[in-house]
């Protein structure tokens, strides 16, 4: 399967993205996401990243734009318990 084009609507900004699946190019943009937050040391800058993080994120296909709603969490207390800066994922339909 060939990679696509997708954009990546937060809200405050529109990035533009390849992927092969909506849902996918969401994961990935997370993950960027919270990477920043761990690999930070400074807790005044993580505290303004963690309130910058996006709770709601479209993604932008040819045809198709998904939402989904995203659920962050300092310290994880569902499925990886003790893991900081976990997000779920729930599409809106």
């Amino acid at each position: 399967m060939a990679k696509r084009g997708f954009t990546i609507d937060t809200g405050k900004e529109k990035i533009a993205v390849e992927g092969h699946a909506h849902q996918n190019v969401a994961v990935k943009y997370l993950m960027k996401r919270r990477r920043s937050l761990i690999f930070t040391k400074d807790p005044a800058k993580v505290e303004i990243l963690f309130a910058d993080v996006p709770t709601q994120v479209s993604i932008i296909g040819a045809n198709v734009t998904k939402t989904y709603k995203v659920a962050w969490e300092r310290v994880s207390t569902g499925e990886f318990a003790g893991a900081r800066f976990t997000f779920t994922l729930e599409e809106v339909k």
